[in-house]
């Protein structure tokens, strides 16, 4: 078996005109798993000294023929279930693990935020590890000595950037981390699950970059459950599924596909979930916003259990909501899915094109109505999502906030009931 990892500078002439920024090929990583760890000394000291060969081990292969390209300036996303070997693909690429066999050949500096911090020597201090770790990362001396005030003032840890690390709470810690990550200015980056980092304002601040690195061509490897997300940012998706890919190509055509699959085998449980814990606040915090409530009603008669008339009923649900007012106003989104927890429809005012109007305090709200509701006989979750004003960075979710009991007195069938015309050939029905 042979590995091949190739780190290629773009200042190349000859490549200055390649359109791939990483090549995957043929990629397999294996362990050996052992029944008991004095097993592993008898494979060793049997493969050391020759005679009668033991295997003491059986194979798990966590990647197997995994080949794909990625262009320059493409986002491309990676979904699968746990332990499906997305973040062995990841460590693979940026060089933390090694692989079994196969080949990645990357053209361009990579810069990966998976975990962060990892890399700290907790004795040193914060501007000591920034010295460190944008060394390891590939900046020369001078190049970290022209951006570390930079750094230093994006992490906004104070006079704590001259302490040892080891003093640093969890958030200054996560914060410097990612700074020093994210401004070696890479031309490749890899993200695993979180697509912002940290609570608060540096949550939408560290959101903010990464977007600003996409939207300027960087190229970005994104991992996470959030398929919302990875639909919204990414160019093509990869799902992989027991460490293999299953299917690979548009963003939306893979995410039905592995909720198709998902559906198939999950048990969702159907309690409601009940975290609207804002209510008595009366200024959000920097960078933030929050769900101040939601109230789903049918017919004009609210509560978390709606009996609901398909094509008669008339069904309002109102999000309200409270944002720093230094953020552009926020986005609102509704999904409603059925008990297996499929989507079957949704609605958001960014995707709409609608501006939403905050006060001077940020308050503001959203109303979303369905004159005559269109789904037909079924149960139905109400989920709502307070987002950024692009519709992808997600400030609040509120899941299964309401619970609707569609009933109807027809005998059509299906999920939804589309408009429509009949005709008997010329006479309008």
């Amino acid at each position: 078996m042979s590995f091949e990892s190739n780190q290629v500078q773009l200042n190349s002439p000859a490549l200055e005109t390649r359109d791939i920024a990483i090549s995957v090929s043929n990629l397999a990583k294996c362990y050996h798993m052992y029944a008991q760890p004095r097993d592993r000394v008898r494979q060793a000291l049997s493969d050391l000294f020759g005679g009668k060969k033991e295997q003491l081990y059986t194979e798990f292969w966590s990647l197997k023929d995994v080949s794909f390209d990625v262009k320059k300036g493409e986002t491309l996303g990676v979904i699968g279930r746990n332990g499906a070997g997305k973040s062995t693909l990841l460590q693979m690429l940026c060089g933390t693990l090694t692989p079994t066999s196969g080949s990645i050949k990357s053209y361009g500096r990579v810069a990966a935020l998976l975990e962060l911090g990892a890399g700290f020597n907790q004795d040193f201090s914060g501007r000591e590890n920034i010295y460190m770790n944008a060394a390891v990362l590939g900046l020369t001396d001078q190049e970290i000595a022209n951006r570390i005030d930079e750094i230093i003032s994006f992490a906004d840890i104070g006079l704590f950037i001259d302490q040892p690390v080891k003093t640093y709470s969890s958030g200054m810690f996560v914060r410097l981390a990612f700074s020093i990550a994210t401004s070696v200015d890479p031309d490749i980056l890899i993200i695993d699950e979180a697509l912002s980092v940290g609570d608060g304002a540096f949550s939408r601040k560290s959101f903010d970059r990464i977007m600003k690195m996409r939207d300027s061509g960087k190229t970005i490897l994104f991992c996470s459950h959030s398929l919302y997300q990875v639909e919204a940012i990414c160019d093509r998706v990869i799902w992989l599924e027991s460490g293999k890919i299953q299917e690979i190509g548009d963003p939306a055509k893979c995410i039905v596909a592995y909720n198709a699959m998902l559906s198939r085998s999950s048990n969702i449980s159907s309690d409601i979930d009940d975290r609207l814990d804002h209510l008595t606040i009366t200024k959000a915090p920097a960078g933030v916003a929050y769900i101040k409530s939601v109230v789903v009603t049918s017919d004009g008669m609210p509560s978390k259990e709606l009996r609901v008339f398909s094509r008669k009923s008339f069904v309002q649900i109102q999000l309200d909501f409270i944002a720093d007012v230094n953020l552009k106003p926020p986005s609102v989104a509704v999904v409603i899915t059925d008990v297996d927890g499929r989507e079957i429809a949704s609605s958001g005012t960014s995707n709409d094109g609608l501006i939403l109007e905050i006060s001077s305090s940020g308050v503001g709200s959203a109303i979303l109505s369905f004159e005559k509701f269109p789904l037909l006989k079924g149960v139905y979750w109400v989920n709502v999502l307070l987002m950024c004003e692009r519709g992808i960075h997600i400030y609040e979710p509120a899941e299964k906030v309401a619970k609707l009991i569609v009933e109807q007195s027809d005998l059509e069938v299906g999920v939804v009931s589309l408009p429509h015309l009949w005709t008997d050939g010329g006479r309008l029905l």
